[in-house]
């Protein structure tokens, strides 16, 4: 396989969007926080969002749905925090509404994307009602066939695959 035809989790959407949130946090929101919250909050927000992508990447590396499902729904926990610690560096004064606004929003794309891309693994799961969907998947490039049919009149909606 060529380096063109590789499709990883670098092309999942949600990772995009969780990797677009971490780097605003680490680059934006962690030069706001003051030093003396480095071993607590600063901590604490930079291992959380680098969580999310972490999980949504460790999941896709499993090949079963359903183990990739619970590592999405541990990514979903640690995007909860994320949101949480934007939340409290905000009401402590620490970051500007301007910041916080953006990181909220950056939170709630991701959630949405996330979501999405969940909902797709269980609709394409093989294996239906088999105890823990453990039926092996066919190819682990199952973002490259056939896509997933979304409402993609949902105002909501945003595919977790991205186009190229």
């Amino acid at each position: 396989m060529s380096q063109e035809d590789y499709q990883g989790f670098e092309t999942l959407q949600a990772w995009q969007n969780a990797r677009e949130l971490m780097l605003l946090v680490h680059s934006e929101v962690a030069a706001k926080l003051p030093h003396y919250e480095k071993w607590d909050l600063l901590s604490q927000i930079r291992r959380s969002s680098k969580s999310v992508m972490a999980n949504i990447a460790e999941g896709y590396g499993r090949y079963y749905y359903q183990e990739n499902i619970r590592f999405c729904y541990l990514a979903r926990g640690s995007l909860t925090e994320t949101h949480n610690h934007l939340i409290t560096a905000h009401d402590l004064g620490y970051i500007s509404n301007e910041l916080y606004q953006l990181g909220i929003t950056l939170a709630q794309k991701t959630a949405r994307t996330l979501n999405g891309y969940i909902n797709w693994l269980k609709k394409s799961k093989q294996g239906g009602d088999l105890p823990e969907g453990r039926l092996r998947e066919i190819s682990p490039n199952y973002l490259i066939s056939d896509q997933p049919e979304f409402d993609e009149d949902d105002p909501d909606y945003q595919s977790p695959i991205t186009d190229y």
